[in-house]
C-alpha cells in the first residue's frame, strides 16, 4: 500500500513536465524528426541530446523562479525592466502559437484521416470545439489538461515505439549517431531544425506558471526537478523515436518523407496498414496535445505580459487562448490563399520572442533580490550560455529563411 501510494504521489508531480513536452511535441516537429532520419540516418541523434540538455538547463531555471516567488515571471520583468519587456515577449509568443495552431490542426486532420478515412477538413472543427469546451467548461483546467496529456504522451511512447520494434534499428549505427563525427556550415540548417522540436523557450518559461499552479514551494523543488528531467527526457526519447524508426526503414532504400503523412504511407508500404494506424494514432495525439496546449501558453503569456491577466482560470488568458483556437481552426479549413506565405510572415514576427525569453529568464535567475540562494550557479550560466549560442543559431536560420522567402516572392 505504502508504495502504491508513493507512486500515485509521484505520479502526479509529473504533470508540468507531461505538459511541456505535449506542447513541444506537435505535427511540425514529427515531420521534422521524419525527414531528417530518412534523409541522413542518425547521424543527428546526438543534436536531440544536446538540444534536451539545454531545455533542462532554461526549463529548471523557470522551475526555481516559480517556487521561488508568488509572482508570476512577466510581472516581475515588468516590475524590474519595464512593461514594454514584457509585453513584448507577450505579444512575439502570441503571434508563434498562431502561426504554430494551424500546423496543429493540420496534422489532426492528417492522422484523423488515415484512421478513418473522413475528409481532413473535418476535424480541425471536431477537436477544435473540444478544446474549446474544456477550455470554458473546465473546473479546473490545469488539472484536466494535466491527466489529459499524461494520457496522450504516453500514447505517443507506444505508437512510436512500436514502430520503432517493427523498423529494427542497426544498434551499432544507432549507437554511432549520438557522437558528432562530422560537422559543417550546410549542416547548420538540420541542425537549427532538430534544435527547435526539442529546445523551446516559450515552454521553458511556461514551466515558471505550471508550478506556480501547482502550489509548489522551494520544499518541492527537488521532486520538481525530478518531474522537468523526465518530462524533457520523455520529449527527446520521442523524437530520437521517431528519426530512429526514419533512418532504419526509409533512409537504407533513399525515401525522403516530406511531411508526417509522407512517413505513415511508407511505413505502410513497408510494415502493412497497422503500421500506418498506429503512427497515425501517435500524430494524433501529438497534434491535439499541441493543439490544446500551445492556444493555452499562447493566451497566457499574452494576457500576463499585457498585465491582464496570469492563470489558466482567469477570463483574458481564456479569451486569447480561444482567438488561438479559432484563427488555427479557420486556416485550416477555410483559407485558400498562400499558405507558407501566410505562415512565415506569422513566424517571422515571432522571432524576437526567442532570445528576449532566454534573456528576461537569464536576468531573473540572476538576480539575488528576486531568487535569493536559488539563483544560478556560475556552471548553470555557462550551461545557459551554451543554450543561447543554440538559440541564437536558431534564430539566423529562421531571419535567413525568411529574407529569402521574401527575396523570391
Amino acid at each position: 500500500m505504502a508504495s502504491l501510494k508513493k507512486l500515485k504521489e509521484n505520479l502526479k508531480s509529473l504533470g508540468p513536465g507531461f505538459i511541456i513536452a505535449s506542447v513541444v511535441l506537435g505535427p511540425g516537429s514529427i515531420t521534422v524528426a521524419s525527414r531528417i532520419g530518412s534523409e541522413y540516418g542518425y547521424s543527428f541523434l546526438w543534436v536531440v541530446v544536446l538540444a534536451a540538455f539545454c531545455m533542462i538547463i532554461y526549463t529548471s531555471m523557470g522551475a526555481r523562479f516559480g517556487v521561488s516567488n508568488n509572482q508570476s515571471i512577466l510581472q516581475v520583468i515588468a516590475s524590474k525592466y519595464g512593461r514594454w519587456f514584457s509585453v513584448i515577449i507577450g505579444i512575439s509568443s502570441f503571434l508563434s502559437a498562431l502561426s504554430f495552431q494551424f500546423g496543429n490542426n493540420l496534422g489532426i486532420g492528417i492522422a484523423m484521416k488515415e484512421i478513418t478515412g473522413i475528409d481532413e477538413h473535418v476535424w480541425p472543427i471536431v477537436f477544435t470545439v473540444l478544446a474549446m469546451i474544456l477550455l470554458f467548461w473546465a473546473k479546473n483546467l490545469y488539472k484536466v489538461l494535466e491527466k489529459l496529456m499524461m494520457v496522450l504522451v504516453m500514447v505517443m511512447v507506444l505508437a512510436f515505439l512500436i514502430n520503432l520494434i517493427l523498423a529494427k534499428p542497426n544498434i551499432g549505427q544507432l549507437s554511432l549517431g549520438f557522437v558528432p563525427l562530422s560537422l559543417k556550415v550546410e549542416h547548420l540548417e538540420i541542425i537549427a531544425a532538430l534544435v527547435a522540436t526539442t529546445f523551446a523557450l516559450n515552454g521553458a518559461i511556461y514551466q515558471s506558471y505550471l508550478v506556480q499552479e501547482k502550489g509548489w514551494k522551494v520544499s518541492r523543488l527537488k521532486k520538481g526537478m525530478k518531474d522537468t528531467y523526465i518530462g524533457i527526457f520523455l520529449l527527446a526519447f520521442i523524437s530520437a523515436m521517431v528519426i530512429i524508426t526514419s533512418a532504419a526503414a526509409l533512409y537504407p532504400s533513399g525515401i525522403t518523407v516530406n511531411s508526417a503523412s509522407d512517413m505513415a504511407m511508407q511505413l505502410e508500404s513497408l510494415f502493412g496498414n497497422y503500421a500506418k494506424i498506429v503512427f497515425s494514432f501517435g500524430l494524433c495525439a501529438a497534434a491535439f496535445s499541441s493543439l490544446m496546449v500551445n492556444a493555452v501558453m499562447g493566451g497566457g503569456l499574452f494576457a500576463d505580459g499585457l498585465g491582464m491577466g496570469r492563470s489558466m482560470n482567469e477570463k483574458m488568458p481564456k479569451i486569447f487562448t480561444s482567438v488561438i483556437l479559432l484563427v488555427g481552426m479557420l486556416v485550416a479549413v477555410f483559407f485558400r490563399g498562400n499558405i507558407i506565405y501566410a505562415l512565415i510572415l506569422a513566424q517571422a514576427s515571432s522571432i524576437l520572442a526567442v532570445p528576449l525569453i532566454a534573456i528576461g529568464l537569464f536576468l531573473i535567475v540572476n538576480n539575488k533580490k528576486v531568487m535569493g540562494k536559488l539563483k544560478n550557479t556560475f556552471w548553470q550560466n555557462l550551461f545557459a550560455i551554451l543554450g543561447f549560442i543554440l538559440i541564437c543559431i536558431l534564430v539566423y536560420y529562421m531571419y535567413t529563411r525568411f529574407i529569402s522567402f521574401i527575396g523570391s516572392t
